[in-house]
């Protein structure tokens, strides 16, 4: 049977973040969905929590509990990191507050006109607008949804290293 602890539940978050930004290939590669700058940076985050996370898993018994809080804390904040970027771009594609200018079409204007020399071979994917909606929610909003569960798993995992460390 599974047992809640801070390990199994490492395991889960780290298989939760893999799925997360496989499904994001899968929705660009084979979806052929084309990323915005803001879904470029909703990446981030997975890309470094789950070597973390990774590298807890194999390493945990050899860790000192007080590593592995460590650790866990770190995923956390990585992950919370996360949340805050999907929810700014959720915020960005619901009109909520400006995103940025480099793929909101707010910027100050052309200045240089020879950036129009390849107008035709380039592709701008506006960040203020969801390429699709599934229960209302973009595929920022959905990131995070997902990315607040990681960043919960991974504090309540720590939470509970932490306290398993005093008792023990």
């Amino acid at each position: 049977m599974f047992e809640l602890n801070a390990k199994n539940l490492t395991i889960g978050a780290t298989a939760l973040a893999a799925a997360t930004i496989t499904s994001a290939y899968a929705f660009q590669y084979i979806g052929g969905y084309i990323p915005c700058d803001l879904c470029y940076e909703q990446r981030n985050p997975y890309y470094i929590a789950i070597p973390i996370l990774l590298m807890g898993i194999f390493l945990w018994d050899r860790l000192n509990a007080n590593y592995r809080t460590i650790l866990l804390g770190a995923a956390a904040l990585i992950f919370g990191y996360g949340t805050w970027t999907a929810g700014y771009h959720s915020g960005v594609e619901w009109s909520w507050w400006p995103g940025p200018d480099t793929c909101t079409g707010v910027g100050a204007g052309i200045n240089d006109f020879s950036a129009l020399e390849n107008i035709n071979e380039t592709v701008v994917i506006p960040c203020d607008r969801a390429q699709v909606r599934f229960f209302g929610l973009s595929f920022a909003g959905m990131n995070a949804i997902v990315s607040l569960i990681l960043t919960c798993i991974t504090l309540y995992a720590g939470h509970i290293n932490f306290h398993a460390n005093k008792q023990g």
